[in-house]
């Protein structure tokens, strides 16, 4: 396994879960193909420049932390920030 596909898979759960368990959006399909066609990619890309992945990668890790993906749906440091003000 490529060394880039851990952070892309971490994407991809940080999504799902954000707007699955979360915030109660129904379970997306499309998050789960995206996220294996963005593993292959990115493994492509690591056989030419392994750093330029690795750090891709994770600049995309941090980003999905912050950015909002889907109107309505707050980003997942947002909907962990309001779960544990109402725990």
């Amino acid at each position: 396994m490529a060394r880039s596909t851990g952070p892309i898979i971490a994407i991809g759960g940080i999504t799902l879960a954000n707007q699955t368990l979360l915030n109660g959006k129904p379970f997306d399909w499309r998050i789960v193909v995206a996220t294996g066609l963005a593993a292959a990619a990115m493994a492509l890309v690591e056989k030419g420049n392994e750093d330029i992945a690795l750090g891709v990668s994770y600049v995309a890790l941090a980003t999905i932390l912050f950015a909002r993906t889907s109107p309505g749906v707050p980003a997942p440091v947002e909907s962990a920030l309001k779960w544990w003000e109402g725990r």
